[in-house]
């Protein structure tokens, strides 16, 4: 489908969703709650996570009659289930401020130089295509554990960018950070993942 396709069809459910049309509702549920439940779930438990999604559907009833197209609808929608889950997690005094004076781990700290740059960069070996190191089971075990170990901020921002493809000022606007931040975000916790896979393919150890 062409972008101008999408931005039609688009059009037509956030109209069809203005005027309360039961279908388009159900159309938008399907099509956009999978990547809300995505979000929530690096915020919240699972069972949280469902319940903020499901709570966001409500208030999109009546909140879409706000909604000014200045990003994607999906983009609209996720940022709305951050805020949520966000707000849920400051009330129950969880929310941990991000700190990006932070000194690397000594795991990290130890391979790159002052300038901030690989001194002994990570050793990959790509050979295999992404399809077959994924279809190794122990490895993609391996990445889940090394995900959830991932500070809450550095993991929303992997997903959401490497694995979901949203824009870059996409996922500004759904973590509610800087340009700037998200770099941050994005180095740090893909230097982790190298290292990671480095380790697995040198030693098969996780």
């Amino acid at each position: 489908m062409d972008t101008a396709d999408f931005k039609d069809q688009e059009a037509t459910l956030i109209d069809g969703l203005r005027q309360g049309d039961a279908k388009a509702y159900q159309t938008a549920v399907r099509a956009h709650s999978p990547g809300m439940l995505a979000v929530a779930r690096f915020y919240l438990d699972p069972s949280s996570a469902e319940d903020v999604v499901q709570d966001c559907w409500v208030t999109v009833i009546d909140a879409i009659h706000t909604f000014e197209g200045r990003s994607s609808l999906n983009t609209w929608l996720q940022r709305i289930v951050a805020n949520r889950c966000k707000n849920r997690v400051r009330n129950a005094n969880r929310e941990v401020a991000m700190d990006f004076s932070e000194p690397l781990e000594p795991g990290l700290a130890s391979r790159f130089n002052a300038h901030g740059r690989w001194e002994l960069p990570p050793k990959l070996r790509f050979h295999e295509s992404a399809d077959t190191l994924m279809e190794n089971g122990a490895l993609s075990d391996c990445l889940d554990k090394h995900l959830s170990a991932l500070p809450e901020t550095q993991r929303s921002a992997l997903i959401l960018y490497e694995a979901h493809q949203h824009r870059s000022d996409d996922v500004c606007n759904i973590l509610g950070v800087s340009a700037s931040n998200l770099r941050v975000l994005l180095h740090r916790a893909r230097q982790k993942i190298f290292l990671m896979v480095e380790t697995f393919q040198e030693t098969g150890e996780c």
